[in-house]
């Protein structure tokens, strides 16, 4: 039964956090607030649900070091992106024609934040960290990642291609980030970083959900192998090739710190404490 009041509290809040900032998307200064103020109660509710039901203090969510893990998951993903970008423009398949809106990135910051709390909440702070307790970490990481990456499919652009390499490069990544790691303020950075990078910092199209003004004007062009075509440069091989070995370097560090909870332990390794990235 935690399964199910855990799911639904942070869904019921990751949905009103959606519609609200949905609703006031024109508007990049309370799309910043509220983004920001939807990504900090979803956590929060986390939190207070995880207490309720298993009884012990949400430590994925500690407040010691969130900001150190944080700021390491957006240097992550951010770097992460940069890199497809600099693939792409290496090959002549992304333009930059100037400078873009500052107050656009401020609200994508907003929309972005939000987005990546609820999101990873919602797969890894529930679904992945509760199946891994019963099927292990190698099954549950497959299981939710495609389930991330299939729940995608929904968006406006979205094709099967681009659902699957959400699930690698994104699903399996994060998953193995938080089993390496078991802090959910390092797969937020993550996301974050990556998604924020994509739309408010380079301008393309994240996910499939349509065109996006950040820092930069630019443009894509050639192949949807490489580019992503109107899904965007989440379905490049570029970003599946670094979500991949990204994948295999947290998977290798989950291992060497004894993290990975073999198939059928029933192993609670949410309930253990969160490790660190190395300095």
């Amino acid at each position: 039964m935690r399964f199910v009041w855990q799911f639904l509290a942070v869904v019921a809040i990751y949905a009103l956090g959606g519609i609200a900032v949905t609703a006031v998307r024109e508007n990049d200064w309370l799309t910043l607030v509220l983004g920001l103020t939807a990504a900090a109660l979803v956590v929060l509710v986390y939190a207070w649900v995880v207490r309720r039901t298993e009884h012990r203090p949400a430590l994925d969510v500690a407040r010691e070091g969130a900001v150190a893990k944080t700021g390491w998951g957006v240097l992550i993903g951010a770097g992460m992106f940069a890199a497809v970008i600099v693939n792409l423009f290496a090959s002549g398949h992304y333009d930059v024609e100037g400078l873009g809106s500052v107050t656009g990135a401020l609200g994508l910051l907003g929309f972005m934040a939000a987005a990546a709390a609820a999101e990873e909440v919602v797969y890894r702070g529930v679904l992945f960290r509760i199946v891994e307790e019963r099927t292990g970490t190698y099954l549950a990481l497959v299981l939710t990642g495609l389930v991330f990456g299939l729940s995608h499919l929904l968006n406006e652009h979205a094709t099967l291609w681009g659902g699957l390499t959400i699930a690698i490069e994104a699903g399996f990544m994060l998953a193995a980030a938080y089993a390496a790691t078991r802090s959910l303020w390092l797969t937020i950075g993550v996301h974050f970083g990556w998604n924020f990078a994509a739309a408010g910092v380079f301008s393309t199209e994240v996910s499939g959900n349509g065109a996006n003004q950040g820092l930069l004007d630019s443009s894509t062009s050639g192949p949807e192998l490489l580019t992503g075509g109107a899904f965007g440069p989440e379905g490049s091989v570029y970003s599946v090739g670094f979500g991949a070995l990204l994948t295999l370097v947290f998977l290798w560090l989950a291992h060497r710190r004894g993290n990975i909870v073999p198939f059928g332990s029933r192993r609670a390794a949410g309930a253990d404490s969160a490790a660190k990235l190395p300095r």
